[in-house]
């Protein structure tokens, strides 16, 4: 050792004497600038050994909960399929609200054939298809213009609002279409189609406040856009079993006043 570093070292054990015997305690080293150069932070975070951490059971996490997802998407295969719908919704509208309007239409005309108890009718039913066919797109702009109108401060006053607008023109509209559109591609004459809607749509509308000024308040109140559409079908299933049995009552009736009309005719003849 050479003489500077020896008297160096000579004077940091004198310096250490005396810091112990006046009760100065030597500075520790710290070792974070050493932790930094490698890239290392020091963990500022400690915990009292007489805590725990906390354990909950998920059980008690989910009753605890109060964002928990609707019913309808706890129910195992029917959530499954709930969510493909809701999908193919989103997706590709026009072909999902074709597609429902075509299996919709089709169930109603078949139930509405065997409540008649005649022949099955092909042709009956491909009038109903192509009526559906035309009516899903506007019917799914309508519930979209409807879902996006007359919201107000009160949930009450805009269902409200909602139910009444639908019926008073949704309703007896689509009704006109829909025996019209019947009538004319049955071959009936423009005067008999316009019969066809005096003689159907009025009984049609005041039977459609038993059933739809409920499904609609229903669907805006507690269902999501994308099902809404869904829901009116099945709600329309039975609905327009009712429309097709009405719709063949309405043709038997013009088939009496044209044989009625033509025994006139022959007697005054003879």
């Amino acid at each position: 050792m050479s003489l500077p570093r020896f008297h160096t070292a000579a004077a940091r054990m004198q310096f250490r004497g005396l810091s112990l015997r006046h009760g100065i305690k030597p500075r520790a080293h710290s070792t974070s600038s050493s932790a930094n150069k490698k890239g290392q932070l020091p963990n500022t975070k400690t915990r009292p050994n007489n805590t725990k951490p906390k354990t909950t059971s998920p059980t008690a996490s989910a009753a605890s909960s109060p964002f928990l997802p609707p019913i309808w998407q706890r129910l195992g295969p029917l959530t499954t399929a709930a969510n493909a719908y809701s999908r193919s919704q989103r997706n590709r509208p026009y072909a999902t609200q074709i597609v429902g309007a075509v299996v919709i239409y089709l169930c109603a005309d078949l139930s509405a054939q065997g409540i008649g108890g005649r022949e099955y009718d092909p042709k009956r039913t491909a009038r109903t298809l192509l009526i559906g066919f035309v009516a899903a797109i506007p019917y799914f702009h309508w519930f979209r213009f409807l879902s996006g109108s007359f919201n107000y401060a009160s949930k009450t006053l805009s269902i409200a609002a909602k139910v009444v607008v639908n019926q008073l023109f949704f309703t007896p509209t689509f009704s006109t279409y829909f025996f019209g559109a019947q009538a004319l591609l049955s071959g009936e004459t423009l005067e008999a189609t316009v019969q066809r809607i005096r003689d159907t749509v009025p009984t049609s509308w005041l039977n459609s406040f038993k059933v739809w000024p409920a499904a609609v308040a229903f669907s805006m109140a507690f269902l999501p856009f994308e099902f809404r559409s869904i829901f009116s079908g099945v709600v329309a299933v039975g609905w327009q079993t009712y429309l097709s049995y009405l719709n063949r009552q309405a043709e038997l009736l013009e088939e009496a006043r044209m044989l009625a009309e033509g025994t006139v005719y022959a007697e005054t003849a003879l």
